[in-house]
């Protein structure tokens, strides 16, 4: 039989037999495991609710592979709804082959350790987990079209789920600069329940005269548990191209808990291909990392589009299409204000992202998130990075990055919404001497980035101390606003592609270490019509 019906590709399929001979792990000719479990351990195993990694033959000695082992255990433990537990103090040693352990069940890696290494790999791409649903997706062939801030939607679902849509013929986010495209599809992600009622936290953002693609994700009702393990990636000595390694622990399945995981790095050289996030979370909702250590990947060069040198991303955490994705009580083994380790997180097309107590090197929305807050934590060298809509929220938060808040360059420097900063330190590049602004970002208006580029229209700051001391000579006090366009000095420059300004910013309680005052810009025509607030 099957043993994980959901399966798109061999390495990730099981077929599992239970004749009375011992319970064993082979492989057939289409790299498809092939597992035997004999009815005397199937009555163990269903007895006492959990199966082990050595229950189908792991060594755990740290130098035999053992995902096939791996995977075999899992897909016993998927087939009859027991969880999994790794074996206390084992070293599990995974190479480079072709296989992915699929997730459907609670699954504790306990104090077990586990090397993964990506010196030969076949497959860039395939997961070394992937967390599942057993629920499968549903095309809505019937939606043609949607409004953005849409309440309902008239179809009924079997429950809650997933919605990701897409408009082919539309294209946002066309990128500037040194890693310039053209753009990509029109893509969005909400909740509906049964009754195609939108979940209005995290609201439809864009008009969709048309749908090319539709899917409804059902949301599981149980939470699953991923506790424990330390694992330790050896680093690939691949070219260094955007050619990304995936060998990671892919979330696909709602409502996920994953809590006290280690992820180390080895073997960094001076070239190697990126990463794409080992805790890689993607068209799902309600996910929680927490308390976890993870691992910021060494900065590496190549040709950007544009033909010139650039550094590449490469992330230890990603989120993708996803709502409600939480990171709790985190942190990274490696200084978050050394610049030779890349940002450590990244995110597209995701709504209501938070931090909590974590220390990490950055927070960063690519294409596009809708609702994030930062709270109760400390950011590194690379500090906020953003775009998007909605409400951006940083509180109680230290920030080490050159500005409080850097509004992406590359995606026209926009966030349609709020900005509410509250009770919080500034150190600019990390107590390094520069000229400083607070919100950092350009904007020529001179590029379609498909879509009305704005400025937040409204920032509240409130008990910010910004530790300013460490200063150069010619420096004039803290700006609000960074020079977002240099070359609009008067009326006389022609906005192609209008750059919507902020409207208000509100201050309340902000000192600088320096003693100077906080001023509104080193372009002040720019930003003449922002009303400021003091009270």
């Amino acid at each position: 039989m099957l043993g994980c019906g959901q399966a798109k590709v061999s390495s990730e399929i099981v077929l599992i037999s239970y004749k009375k001979d011992k319970t064993s792990v082979n492989t057939n000719e289409n790299g498809e495991l092939l597992v035997n479990v004999s009815p005397k351990d199937l009555n163990k195993f269903k007895n006492r609710g959990w199966v082990s990694y050595s229950d189908f033959g792991a060594r755990g000695d740290g130098q035999t592979d053992d995902i096939d082992n791996i995977a075999a255990a899992h897909a016993v433990a998927n087939q009859f709804g027991l969880s999994v537990k790794a074996d206390q103090g084992a070293t599990y040693y995974i190479g480079g082959k072709e296989r992915t352990a699929v997730i459907r069940t609670n699954t504790d890696f306990g104090t077990a350790a586990f090397i993964i290494d990506d010196t030969e790999v076949q497959n860039r791409d395939a997961s070394i987990f992937i967390v599942s649903s057993e629920l499968q997706p549903i095309k809505l062939e019937t939606i043609t079209s949607l409004k953005r801030n849409q309440q309902k939607i008239k179809l009924s679902l079997p429950g809650a789920c997933l919605i990701t849509v897409t408009n082919a013929n539309v294209k946002r986010y066309i990128r500037f600069g040194l890693n310039q495209n053209n753009g990509a599809s029109q893509t969005d992600i909400f909740v509906a329940d049964k009754n195609g009622n939108l979940d209005m936290n995290a609201p439809i953002i864009w008009d969709f005269e048309q749908v090319t693609d539709i899917t409804a994700l059902p949301i599981d009702e149980k939470i699953l548990t991923i506790t424990g393990g330390r694992f330790t990636t050896i680093a690939n000595k691949a070219e260094s191209k955007y050619t990304y390694y995936n060998r990671n622990i892919a979330i696909r399945r709602s409502r996920v808990i994953v809590k006290g995981l280690e992820h180390h790095v080895t073997g960094e050289a001076e070239h190697g291909a990126p990463y794409g996030g080992f805790i890689n979370t993607s068209d799902c909702a309600y996910v929680t990392v927490m308390n976890s250590m993870l691992t910021g990947h060494k900065t590496n060069v190549t040709t950007g589009a544009a033909g010139n040198p650039v550094s590449m991303g490469t992330y230890d955490l990603s989120v993708n299409r996803a709502i409600n994705v939480s990171f709790v009580n985190c942190t990274q083994t490696n200084d978050i204000n050394d610049k030779t380790y890349w940002g450590i997180m990244e995110s597209n097309y995701s709504k209501n992202l938070l931090y909590d107590s974590c220390t990490f090197s950055r927070f960063d929305a690519h294409m596009g998130v809708a609702n994030a807050t930062i709270r109760n934590s400390t950011l590194g060298h690379m500090g906020i990075n953003a775009i998007g809509s909605g409400v951006l929220t940083v509180e109680n938060s230290i920030i080490n990055g050159n500005s409080l808040i850097n509004l992406r360059t590359d995606y026209g420097s926009t966030w349609q919404g709020e900005v509410f900063i509250r009770n919080c330190v500034f150190v600019p590049a990390g107590g390094k001497s520069i000229s400083l602004s607070l919100i950092g970002g350009a904007n020529t208006s001179q590029h379609d980035f498909g879509y009305t580029c704005y400025m937040p229209d409204r920032i509240t700051i409130e008990n910010l101390l910004i530790n300013d001391s460490n200063h150069p000579k010619s420096y004039q006090g803290p700006a609000i606003f960074s020079n977002f366009n240099p070359e609009m000095k008067d009326s006389s420059y022609q906005e192609t592609f209008p750059f919507v300004r902020t409207r208000e910013v509100i201050l309340r309680n902000v000192t600088t270490a320096s003693g100077m005052k906080l001023r509104l810009s080193d372009n002040l025509f720019l930003f003449k019509g922002v009303k400021i607030t003091t009270d």
